[in-house]
Formats: C-alpha cells, structure tokens, sequence
C-alpha cells in the first residue's frame, strides 16, 4: 500500500516539526525551582519557580509559572507571573490569568481579558523606520516650472 519512498516524505514532513539538534531551549517544569542565569537561549518556558537573569527570544511562562529577576526577551508570553526588570523588544503578551508587575519596557503589547500589568510601564521606540541621510528639497517654484538651476535633476 505505501512505498518505501511515502514512508520517508512522511518522516521528513514530522522531522520539520521538530526542534533542531543543538537548539538552545530551556524548560524549568512545574515543581522546580531555579536560581542564576540563563543566557542566549532560543526558548524558554518557565512552569516552575525561577528568580533569574535571562537573555532569549522566546519565553513562555505557564499558568504555574513564577519568574522573577531582570529579562531581555524579543517575545514573551505570560500565563503565570513576571516580576522584575523586563525588556520586551517584539511583542509582550499576558494571557487571561497572567500577572506581570515591575519595571517593564515593551515595542507591543497585548492584553487578554482578565491579565494584569502594573508597575513602571513604557513603550519602547520602533527602530524600523529609515531616515533620509539627505533632506528632499521641493525647487518647483509658484509658477509650475523647476527652478533649480543644475539641469542634471
């Protein structure tokens, strides 16, 4: 019924699911508790308790999840509770339950219904927008025409 060669486009379709080798992720499960740092990691999800200092792309932390310490994240999702120094340069988003609470500094923001943010809040500046290095200058004077006198423009 199958060839050999449709069992192996079928594993290939769920290896591209999967995480590659060498992938800096870190899970912290529910019932640990962890204290230090965590530094350059891809991933993160927090169900247990940390107070950490954390530089990643991604964090998660679950409904359990309890973290607290000085973050630099591009996204970070939160189902459980953040507190700290935290810098979110993507999107922050706090789910129904989550509670984040500190010095917080974010490029988005999304809030579900029934999560909490307090402390000392600020949005951070997009960096994405180009200026001109040179000014653009209007020389068409009142009567239509140019008026600039290098005839090359």
């Amino acid at each position: 019924m199958f060839s050999k060669d449709q069992n192996n486009s079928a594993k290939d379709a769920h290896d591209v699911l999967q995480k590659t080798k060498g992938s800096a992720n870190v899970v912290i499960g529910n019932g640990v508790k962890i204290i230090g740092q965590i530094l350059d990691a891809d991933t993160v999800q927090i169900d247990g308790t940390a107070d950490v200092t954390m530089t990643t792309d991604n964090l998660m932390i679950g409904v359990n999840g309890d973290l607290k310490g000085d973050l630099t994240s591009h996204h970070v999702e939160v189902w459980g509770k953040l507190d700290g120094n935290i810098k979110v340069t993507g999107t922050l988003t706090i789910q129904e339950e989550g509670i984040v609470s500190g010095k917080l500094e974010y490029e988005n923001l999304q809030v579900k219904l029934g999560g909490q943010i307090t402390g000392d809040v600020h949005v951070s500046k997009k960096t994405s927008v180009k200026k001109n290095s040179k000014p653009i200058v209007d020389n068409i004077g009142v009567d239509g025409y140019d008026n600039d006198p290098d005839p090359n423009d």
